[in-house]
């Protein structure tokens, strides 16, 4: 099973949006601060900034041409301090958890997209928190790790170079 990423071009944001939304539910179960729309759907309102701003990058993450998830890559110039990259938000579709797709997705960003990283997760998503820890491990990836208040939330907030 090969897993590629693809960049989210402009004519594919509708696929990302519902992506997003089902990302946004499933964060929703760590958080008070995400709410469904009287619309029945989970709204990220800075969608459309990833083809206005630089730096900020999304990719599809496909298996066998379907897609099964996304990264949200962030990168100078949008990044301005002393990180070159940021994976913003992860996400992979419950049917292709646990079968090691999501970290040959990590290791194909980490391929094309070498510099110093930092990645945050919600402290009390404890999934997150231990998939990126198996990352560190299997990869062999030295991080120093803090924990502080993001967006009103107690986060972990790792930062390596790859």
């Amino acid at each position: 099973m090969t897993i590629k990423l693809k960049e989210v071009l402009e004519s594919e944001k509708s696929i990302l949006r519902n992506l997003y939304s089902l990302y946004l539910h499933e964060l929703s179960n760590f958080t008070t601060h995400l709410n469904i729309g009287v619309d029945g759907i989970f709204h990220y309102e800075e969608l459309d900034d990833f083809w206005k701003v630089d730096g900020l990058s999304p990719y599809f993450i496909t298996l066998n041409e379907s897609i099964i998830g996304f990264i949200l890559l962030l990168e100078r110039p949008f990044l301005k301090k002393s990180n070159d990259y940021g994976i913003n938000d992860f996400f992979i579709l419950n049917q292709y958890k646990g079968k090691g797709l999501a970290v040959q997705a990590v290791k194909k960003i980490f391929e094309k997209k070498q510099g110093q990283y930092f990645i945050i997760q919600v402290v009390e998503n404890k999934r997150a928190v231990a998939f990126w820890k198996k990352v560190y491990s299997e990869l062999d990836i030295e991080t120093i790790e803090r924990q502080d208040l993001v967006d009103e939330e107690l986060c972990l907030i790792q930062t390596f170079s790859i």
